[in-house]
């Protein structure tokens, strides 16, 4: 995550670069290590703010949309809350060693609690230097205990963070006491081994969302990423994956061209979760960033640079649109380094979307399929479909709902429907 910025006295600065130059004390052997996580618990009579909550979103290791049961807390009781005093890998934009793990982590833990708190650093709920998230110390109950554990602390116990800022905040001895146990132990991120969920080589590790919203970062580049295979379509497979951060899907189409045949081409098959490796370049024609540049080789399946399945049987989001969403919509995509917002129709290429009650306005037989201009509310679309949908004759005039993937020709965004059962009549 982006780091937030506090001014670092000299003093806490030398403290805080001890905790790294210097060796970490060993356990004495035959000694167990310390549970630091427990060691402290929340003091109901201290002046920090507290309020239990429930989860919204699990965003990453060190980052949790939260629900607030206090009347009183800001923005109506929904927020994002940034971990205080830890720092842990990437796994949202740029995907960095141990970040999937350090989120896996979060989840497992606030997912199985009975009870959630989050508490302030001192008397205010004060947010972080993007102005985006509250800074917060989490506490979660165990099913069937009686202790709080601290999530920030276990997390750098667990050698799943770095300390940031931990010297400033007041558990600031505890955080400090924690890392230096982790490196001690050689856990995870002081282990000096490999991530196994890591995919390691030349490509850049980064997410659809990453690429879909600065494609111009990575423009040429090698870059490698993951999503479910929605469709199958002259060369091209449509690839979408869901960011909780911003609670859209973002797609990409994924060029083979005559490259790949036997297991590479049933990787790619519909449904499957992948992870391709290639190069992110404009496609002009097709008015779209795509990934191009896949290979398979079949006697290196552990290949790096090779297509993964990552597994199977998925189904494509669907996501319900409207006709004025798609063509004059926008969407806010705020996340922790930008905020803004995007037109609709550009978030929604290459993913699949679904149209509900729309009425077809007109339609027209085009290459063996058939056009249907859709229509709801003054506003209208097209629809493709390929000769084994139903006819223009069958559909027009009817009431559908519409199944597919979106497209752009000549500025227009436009949605292929999925085959065969992409386009469904109301009955009357």
């Amino acid at each position: 995550m982006k780091a937030f910025v506090r001014p670092m006295p000299l003093l806490a600065l030398a403290c805080a670069l001890l905790v790294f130059l210097l060796p970490a004390p060993v356990p004495a052997e035959g000694t167990e290590p310390v549970d630091y996580a427990v060691s402290i618990q929340p003091d109901p009579s201290s002046d920090t703010l507290k309020t239990q909550v429930s989860i919204g979103n699990f965003i990453d290791g060190d980052t949790t949309h939260f629900l607030a049961s206090s009347a009183d807390f800001p923005d109506g009781g929904y927020f994002s809350g940034r971990f205080l005093a830890v720092n842990t890998p990437e796994c949202t934009g740029k995907i960095e060693e141990y970040g999937k793990k350090a989120a896996a982590f979060t989840k497992e833990r606030l997912e199985n609690a009975e009870k959630i708190l989050a508490e302030s650093d001192d008397g205010h709920w004060n947010r972080d230097s993007n102005g985006t998230r509250y800074l917060v110390w989490v506490w979660y109950l165990p099913k069937g205990e009686t202790s709080y554990r601290c999530l920030n602390v276990e997390l750098l116990q667990n050698g799943l963070a770095k300390p940031h800022s931990a010297g400033q905040t007041r558990y600031g001895d505890v955080c400090t006491a924690a890392v230096a146990q982790a490196r001690a132990l050689g856990l995870n991120l002081w282990s000096g081994q490999k991530d196994p969920d890591y995919w390691y080589g030349n490509a850049l590790e980064v997410t659809l969302r990453e690429l879909r919203l600065h494609p111009g970062e990575y423009d040429g580049k090698k870059v490698a990423c993951s999503g479910v295979i929605t469709m199958n379509s002259n060369n091209c497979v449509y690839m979408e994956a869901y960011d909780p951060e911003t609670g859209l899907y973002y797609g990409l189409p994924v060029y083979y061209g005559y490259n790949l045949s036997g297991g590479g081409m049933e990787i790619l098959h519909v449904g499957n979760e992948v992870r391709v490796v290639g190069t992110l370049q404009y496609y002009e024609a097709g008015e779209a960033w795509q990934i191009s540049g896949i290979s398979y080789r079949m006697m290196k399946p552990d290949d790096p640079g090779n297509i993964q399945k990552i597994s199977e049987g998925n189904e494509p989001a669907c996501t319900p649109v409207s006709i004025r969403e798609l063509t004059h919509g926008s969407v806010p995509v705020s996340t922790d380094d930008m905020q803004g917002e995007a037109a609709r129709g550009e978030i929604a290429l290459a993913c699949s979307v679904s149209l509900d009650n729309v009425t077809v306005a007109a339609s027209y037989g085009y290459d063996g399929g058939t056009t249907l201009i859709c229509a709801a509310e003054g506003d209208s679309i097209t629809v493709r479909t390929s000769d084994e949908g139903p006819t223009a004759r069958e559909l027009t005039g009817k009431t559908v709902s519409v199944r597919g993937v979106v497209f752009r020709s000549e500025g227009e965004y436009w949605i292929k429907a999925f085959t065969p059962d992409g386009i469904a009549a109301r009955e009357p």
